[in-house]
C-alpha cells in the first residue's frame, strides 16, 4: 500500500513523502483526531540539542491521537470502528520489563514516523477499541490519560496502606489527569494540589485543597506525592515535596526535565522516602484508561476542561499553524482534525 507521511524534516519545516508499506496482518486507521505533546514541540520548534535531531530527523510527530478503521484482514476489528492507536511498538517480551520501559521498543514521534500520516498500518495488539460515543476531541489525548493511568497503577503497588493524603505538584496538564484520577480510583482519600499559577487551580474542582507552592507553611503534611511539574519546575517541586511528605511515603516523578534535577538525598534517607519514575505506558494501560471512560463518564466531562483549541488540518501550512498556536496556548492540550 502506497501511504502519504508527513515528516518533520528540519525545524517548522513539514514535508510529505510517499511510502510504500505491507499490510499483510496488520490493521488499516485513518487518523482522524491529533494531539500535541510537549515532545513533539521540541522537535518542531528544533529546541533539542542538534545531535539527536540531526539523529531523529526526517520524523513524523504526534505519538497522542485516534482514528477510524478502514480495513483489518485479522479480524480484530471492523471497519468504523474508532480506535485509539498505540505509539509503543515493543519488539521483545521480558518477564520483569514492561514493554514502556524495554530500550529495544520503537516509539512513534521518537525515532520513528509518528501519527501525521494519510493511514496508520498497525498490528492489531496496538489499537484498543473506544466506546462509539466517545468525545472525539478527548480522546485524542488518551495517550496522556493513560501515562497517568500507568504511574497510578505502579504507584498502587509501590506505596504503603495508609492514604489519607495524596499530594500533586504541578497545574499543568499531566498534574490535572493525574489528581482527577487520584480523585476517581481513592475516593476516600484526600487530594491535594501544589502549583503556581491560582487560575488554573481554580480548574482543579475535583479536588479536597488547592495551594499556592509559595503558601504552604500551615498545610498539613501528605503521606504520598506525584511530581507533575517538570522542565525548570522540577528542582523546586522535588524539594518541597520531600519537606512536604510524611516519613516512608512514596514520591512518583512524572515531569520531564531536559537538565539534571539535584535531589536532596539527606532528607531522603532521614525520612526513608521511596522515589520512583514512570514514562509512557503499555496496552494494559489503555485499556485500562478505556474502561475508565466506560465506568467513569463524568472523567471525560473533566477531562474536555483541557481542550484549548481544536484546529482543522486540510494542508501542510494547517499543521504547522496547529503548531504556532499550541505554541501560544496558556494551558491545555491543542488538537488537530486531522483530515490530510
Amino acid at each position: 500500500m502506497l501511504n502519504t507521511v508527513y515528516r518533520l524534516t528540519a525545524p517548522r519545516t513539514i514535508e510529505p513523502v510517499v511510502v510504500s508499506q505491507d499490510t499483510t496482518g496488520k490493521v488499516i486507521v485513518r487518523p482522524t483526531y491529533l494531539s500535541i505533546c510537549n515532545a513533539d514541540q521540541r522537535y518542531y520548534q528544533g529546541t533539542r540539542s542538534k545531535e539527536v535531531l540531526d539523529k531523529k530527523l526526517p520524523m513524523a510527530l504526534i505519538h497522542e491521537g485516534i482514528g477510524r478503521v478502514v480495513s483489518d484482514n485479522t479480524g480484530a476489528f471492523q471497519p468504523g470502528d474508532i480506535v485509539v492507536m498505540l505509539p509503543n511498538a515493543p519488539t521483545e517480551q521480558d518477564e520483569f520489563i514492561a514493554e514502556n520501559y524495554l530500550r529495544s521498543s520503537r516509539f512513534c514521534g521518537s525515532g520513528f514516523d509518528g501519527f501525521m500520516q494519510e493511514s496508520m498500518v498497525l498490528p492489531p495488539e496496538r489499537v484498543v477499541l473506544l466506546p462509539q460515543d466517545v468525545n472525539c476531541e478527548v480522546a485524542a489525548f488518551t495517550e496522556l490519560v493513560s501515562v497517568a493511568t500507568h504511574a497510578i497503577s505502579r504507584f498502587d503497588k509501590i506505596a504503603h496502606g495508609r492514604r489519607e493524603r495524596i499530594g500533586v505538584w504541578g497545574d499543568g496538564n499531566m498534574g490535572y489527569i493525574v489528581s482527577l484520577l487520584l480523585h476517581t480510583r481513592y475516593p476516600d482519600t484526600k487530594i491535594v494540589v501544589f502549583g503556581r499559577n491560582e487560575s488554573k487551580l481554580h480548574d482543579f474542582t475535583f479536588a479536597d485543597e488547592t495551594h499556592l507552592v509559595d503558601d504552604v507553611s500551615g498545610v498539613e503534611l501528605v503521606d504520598h506525592a506525584f511530581e507533575c511539574a517538570g522542565g525548570e519546575g522540577s528542582v523546586a517541586a522535588i524539594e518541597q515535596i520531600i519537606d512536604r511528605i510524611n516519613p516512608e511515603g512514596t514520591v512518583s516523578l512524572l515531569g520531564v526535565s531536559e537538565n539534571n534535577v539535584p535531589i536532596n538525598t539527606r532528607m531522603v534517607l532521614e525520612k526513608g522516602l521511596r522515589l520512583f519514575g514512570s514514562s509512557r505506558s503499555g496496552r494494559e494501560d489503555f485499556e485500562a484508561t478505556v474502561r475508565l471512560y466506560h465506568e467513569h463518564p463524568e472523567v471525560l466531562d473533566y477531562l474536555a476542561a483541557l481542550v484549548c483549541s481544536v484546529n482543522e488540518a486540510r494542508q501542510i501550512s494547517d499543521i504547522s499553524a496547529a503548531f504556532e498556536a499550541d505554541i501560544r496556548k496558556p494551558m491545555g492540550k491543542t488538537v488537530i482534525r486531522w483530515n490530510m
